[in-house]
C-alpha cells in the first residue's frame, strides 16, 4: 500500500501524526543569540508538522558564525528555548534542537576575544562571512588539535543535555551545508594526517564521537544526523568521493542506532550539485527513518519519494512561507508566496505575518487545476 504524506509515522520513541518535517533553516532573529516570544511564536505557528527541527543552534560561543542566530549555551539561551518548546507543545508539536559548529566559516569579529575560527585543517576558504561589521573575507582558521576536538565533543556533549533542560524532544546533529562536522567529512577541507584525517572512516571520526557523547545524554532513538553530501554550499566545500563518504557514515551511524538521519538530496545554491548520486541506493545502507530533504514543492512530489526510498519529507522554504503548510498539502490549497525581501529582517516581517487558510471557506483557497 503507498504511504500518504499523512499517514502517522514512528520516529525513534515518537510517533508523528504526519511524515512531514519542518526543515532547520537559519532565520536570524536572535538578538545576542538568545531566543524570544517572537522565535516561540514562529515555531508554534508550524507545530501542526510531523516534527519541527530548529534553526541550527550554536553549541558554544566558538561555534557562532554570524550575528542574531540562535545558541545553547548559556542560561539566557535555554530559558529562552523553553519558551520555544513550551509553545510548540501547547500547540501540539513535536520540536527537536539542531546542534551546530560554523568551524572556519566565522570570523574574528564574531569570536569570543578576537579568535581565528577553527576548522579541520589551516586551509583558506573561498568566500566571505556576515559579521557586525557587514560581509568580511573568510580567513585561514586555526587547525584544531587532538585536544581541541576532544573538547568540542564535550561541547556538543553540554549542548545536547542543556536541549533536554529547554525541553527538547530530541537532538539533530548538523554534520552538512559546509560547516564544522561537514569540514571535516569532506576532502577539500580536511586535510589532516591524523586519525581525523585521510581515509572516509577517519573523516567520519569526530561525527561518530560527537554523537557517542550525545547518545549519552540522549537515547540514540531521539538522536538524528544531518548530512548534504553533494550540497557545494555557500562555502563551496566538495568531496572527491561523497557517495563513498556518505555510505562509510551511514554503516557507522547504524551501529549506533540513532534514529534518523536527515539528507540533502542535490544542492540548495545557485550552482549544481557536485555530484549526481543515487541516494536509493545509499539509502538501503542505514537501517532508521530516513528523512529526503531539498527541492520538494507538492504532495505528489512527496509521495513519490515516499513510495521510493523516502519515509519522511522534510520541507523547507514553503514552511517560511506557509506556517499551515501540512493543511495546504492536504487540501491541494494555494500557496502564499514567499517574501525574499524580508528573509533575515529583524521582526515579525517575513517571519510570523504569513496568513493561514481561512478555514470557514477552504474551496476558496484551493489551487488552480494545472
Amino acid at each position: 500500500m503507498a504511504k500518504s504524506l499523512f499517514d502517522p509515522a514512528p520516529l525513534g520513541a515518537l510517533r508523528l501524526p504526519n511524515r512531514i518535517v519542518m526543515s532547520s533553516m537559519s532565520r536570524d532573529r536572535s538578538p545576542g543569540g538568545v531566543p524570544t516570544a517572537l522565535n516561540a511564536r514562529y515555531y508554534a505557528q508550524r507545530a501542526t508538522a510531523g516534527l519541527v527541527v530548529t534553526e541550527s543552534t550554536a553549541i558554544s560561543a566558538r561555534g557562532v558564525g554570524w550575528p542574531n542566530t540562535p545558541g545553547i549555551y548559556t542560561e539566557a539561551q535555554i530559558t529562552g528555548w523553553r519558551e520555544v518548546t513550551d509553545a510548540v507543545h501547547r500547540a501540539g508539536g513535536r520540536i527537536f534542537s539542531q546542534l551546530w559548529h560554523c568551524g572556519r566559516n566565522s570570523h574574528p569579529l564574531t569570536q569570543p576575544g578576537g579568535a581565528l575560527p577553527l576548522g579541520p585543517s589551516a586551509l583558506l576558504p573561498p568566500g566571505t562571512i556576515r559579521t557586525a561589521e557587514g560581509r568580511k573575507p573568510l580567513l585561514v582558521p586555526h587547525e584544531l588539535t587532538a585536544g581541541e576536538i576532544t573538547g568540542v565533543v564535550e561541547e556538543y556533549r553540554a549542548a545536547a543535555r542543556n536541549a533536554r533542560t529547554a525541553g527538547f524532544d530530541g537532538v539533530q546533529v548538523h554534520a552538512g551545508n559546509g560547516f564544522l562536522l561537514d569540514q571535516f567529512l569532506r576532502d577539500s577541507a580536511n586535510h589532516r594526517t591524523d586519525a581525523y584525517g585521510g581515509s572516509e572512516q577517519n573523516r567520519c571520526r569526530l561525527l561518530v564521537e560527537v554523537v557517542e557523547a550525545i547518545s549519552e545524554i540522549w537515547s540514540p532513538e531521539r538522536v538524528g544526523v544531518r548530512f548534504s553530501p553533494a550540497n557545494p554550499t555557500n562555502y563551496h566545500l566538495r568531496d572527491s568521493d561523497p557517495a563513498r563518504l556518505l555510505a562509510t557514515a551511514l554503516v557507522m551511524l547504524s551501529e549506533l542506532r540513532i534514529a534518523y538521519v536527515d539528507v540533502v538530496e542535490g544542492s540548495t545554491t545557485t550552482e549544481p550539485a557536485t555530484h549526481d548520486l543515487d541516494y536509493s541506493a545509499l539509502r538501503r545502507g542505514f537501517n532508521g527513518i530516513y528523512i529526503a530533504n531539498n527541492g520538494f514543492s507538492s504532495r505528489a512530489q512527496a509521495e513519490r519519494a515516499l513510495a521510493g526510498h523516502a519515509d519522511l519529507i522534510s520541507f523547507g522554504r514553503l514552511f517560511i512561507a506557509n506556517p499551515d503548510l501540512p493543511r495546504r498539502l492536504e487540501i491541494g490549497a494555494r500557496m502564499n508566496p514567499l517574501n525574499q525581501d524580508e528573509l533575515y529582517s529583524p521582526d515579525h516581517r517575513g517571519y510570523t505575518d504569513y496568513p493561514f487558510l481561512d478555514h470557514n471557506n477552504e474551496q476558496n483557497n484551493a489551487a488552480p487545476a494545472p
